[in-house]
């Protein structure tokens, strides 16, 4: 029987050295520059800051650990992929320095699964090089995440896809080499037998950004979220990613691994918090004494410890199925780790927030962005809501229905059941204990 929580020493060897290399190395540039800076490439701070620590990355062999050796990566499972991803989730510009940003790892993935070898040549190569970002553009303004409202439409004029529609917070268009873009290809079957995914270069004429959406607190118009209207957008047939139809296939396979990537990244996020909230307990005295003697803030604490270690685990052991029964049978778990990643990031941060008191809700700390955060994560990659289903209708399925009509658990049957069982044993009980 395996039964381990303990980490080969090589790879603990490589966890703590990318802990010290993202403390001193990447977190100072998240002081120094916007996070919006990660996907533009022509900003000089990718070529003079950032490239060279990838050469670093890469030469401890930490590079897009998500992929497979031939596609420059080294295959890690996604324990592995799990412990090193919270350590990567306490910085903005760590996962662009480790090559395994979002929502490029997702679009790597998928082209390293159902791209044909140009495609690869084309698009994945140099997105793995770090040269390049993408864009992934599903969502639409009106459908949300219910794909069966989804209008934007591809129809194939002789040897080229002619698409046409709207999308929804296509974030980092602006900076995109390409977009993979869902539309409709088939019409008369159901939307998940007739939707495609294209691989779009973002110089085709006919991709027009109406506006660039912002995040609470950006300002109008300066966000990186494009509402984007596709108008006779061409490319040519062999552009389609996996063949006609497979758009719901691969978006699972895309969808699945970024979930439970962003929960991974969460763990870092919210250690970040805990950090800040325990150091403030013991630095911080009112009403003559330290806030790390009073009641409140000791359950606040004991709460956040508790919750992001339930919490790391259940990441770990959805990782963990990952690696031995695959993603399809991890739906359950992958699902349930997205519910439970918005609301132990929201608990914790909030309780950090309110240790802070009036600078914790300040801009001189991270931690009301941190708690901006929280509805995010309730809402990538699908609504906290629909994976709450997801859950429940897998976890009903392990389940039958009573026999009879009362409950399998009713006491009397069960009570009779078992003085039938042990009769020759309750004779003498009654003898010694008459009524």
């Amino acid at each position: 029987m395996a039964w381990d929580f303990s980490t080969e020493p090589e790879f603990q060897d490589k966890l703590e050295w990318l802990a010290e290399f993202v403390i001193t190395e990447v977190e100072p540039i998240d002081l120094a520059f916007r996070s919006e800076l990660i996907y533009d490439k022509s900003h000089p701070v990718h070529a003079e800051l950032i490239k060279p620590l990838q050469e670093q990355v890469k030469a401890q062999g930490l590079w897009a650990c998500h992929l497979g050796a031939d596609l420059g990566g080294l295959g890690y499972g996604q324990v592995k992929l799990a412990l090193m991803n919270e350590i990567l989730g306490r910085s903005s510009w760590a996962p662009s320095t480790f090559g395994c940003q979002a929502p490029d790892s997702g679009n790597a993935e998928i082209l390293a699964h159902y791209g044909t070898r140009e495609q690869q040549d084309r698009f994945l190569k140099p997105l793995l090089d770090g040269d390049i970002v993408s864009c992934f553009s599903m969502t639409e303004p009106q459908g949300g995440s219910d794909p069966a409202t989804f209008t934007c439409s591809a129809v194939l004029d002789s040897d080229e896809w002619v698409i046409n529609g709207e999308k929804w917070f296509s974030s980092n268009l602006r900076y995109a080499a390409f977009a993979i873009v869902m539309a409709v290809t088939d019409p008369d079957v159901p939307i998940y037998k007739g939707a495609s995914m294209f691989l779009v270069p973002t110089d085709t004429p006919g991709i027009n950004i109406i506006r660039n959406v912002g995040l609470s607190g950006e300002p109008l118009g300066e966000g990186t979220h494009a509402y984007v209207r596709y108008e006779n957008v061409r490319v040519p047939a062999e552009n389609v990613l996996g063949g006609p139809g497979q758009a719901f296939v691969i978006a699972q396979t895309r969808l699945g691994g970024g979930r439970i990537h962003h929960a991974m990244r969460t763990i870092g996020m919210c250690q970040k918090a805990l950090d800040m909230m325990c150091q403030r307990a013991v630095s911080r005295t009112t009403q003559g004494s330290l806030l790390a003697s009073k009641g409140a803030v000791q359950e606040y604490v004991a709460d956040s410890w508790i919750e992001l270690h339930q919490f790391r685990l259940m990441v770990l052991h959805a990782a963990w199925v990952i690696d031995n029964e695959g993603g399809a049978r991890a739906r359950k778990e992958i699902a349930a780790v997205k519910v439970a990643t918005a609301k132990v990031m929201k608990d914790i941060v909030f309780r950090a927030m309110h240790v802070h008191g009036s600078l914790g809700v300040s801009n001189e700390l991270p931690l009301a962005g941190m708690w901006m955060a929280a509805p995010i994560m309730g809402i990538a990659d699908g609504p906290t809501e629909v994976h709450k289903i997801t859950v429940a209708r897998q976890v009903l399925k392990q389940y039958a229905p009573s026999p009879g009509m009362f409950p399998t658990f009713h006491l009397p049957d069960r009570v009779a059941a078992a003085r039938e069982k042990f009769a020759h044993l309750m004779d003498n009980e009654i003898a010694n204990n008459p009524i």
